[in-house]
């Protein structure tokens, strides 16, 4: 049986820096992931070729990031009906606004999860997977209540902190 993976699809390869976020998510979930730039609208063949495959090898969630028109993840939600997350990138003369409209804005029946503009986005399009696959898989489930916990923690602790300094 193949391991189900993640397959992170970025309409450039200027995207990279952004979703980073991505994969360093997926990473420390230790979800296998594959990573390729391919355009809705310079490459529309080869992003159906690509996807139609992925589903046949075991792909569990598409992530698509892609700015401006940003189409990408649309265009693969109408190729597959596997969960699709879509991360608006913040780029072009609108900062990402248009990019979210387009991920967001899809017709009835043809659903596109879509996170938030640029870095931010990104790093909820990797937990968003994760917890997507998990509802399948128990011990990511726990990985994943696991790194909640510690976020939880991380605030309690910046808090007491801060309250130590505001004391002196």
């Amino acid at each position: 049986m193949t391991k189900t993976f993640v397959a992170v699809l970025m309409g450039s390869d200027s995207d990279l820096p952004v979703m980073q976020a991505t994969l360093d998510v997926l990473k420390s979930f230790e979800i296998t992931t594959e990573v390729k730039v391919t355009s809705a609208h310079r490459t529309p063949a080869a992003t159906h070729a690509y996807v139609t495959d992925a589903e046949a090898r075991g792909c569990g969630v598409f992530i698509c990031a892609a700015g401006l028109a940003a189409h990408l993840a649309g265009a693969v939600a109408g190729i597959t009906t596997l969960p699709v997350i879509g991360v608006p990138i913040d780029a072009g003369p609108l900062q990402g606004m248009d990019a979210l409209l387009s991920t967001a804005m899809m017709p009835g029946g043809v659903p596109v999860a879509t996170v938030a503009i640029g870095k931010a986005g990104a790093k909820n399009a990797g937990y968003l997977a994760a917890q997507i696959l998990a509802t399948g898989d128990k011990e990511l489930a726990q990985a994943v209540k696991a790194e909640r916990q510690k976020n939880a923690e991380s605030v309690i602790a910046k808090d007491a902190a801060l309250q130590e300094r505001l004391k002196g």
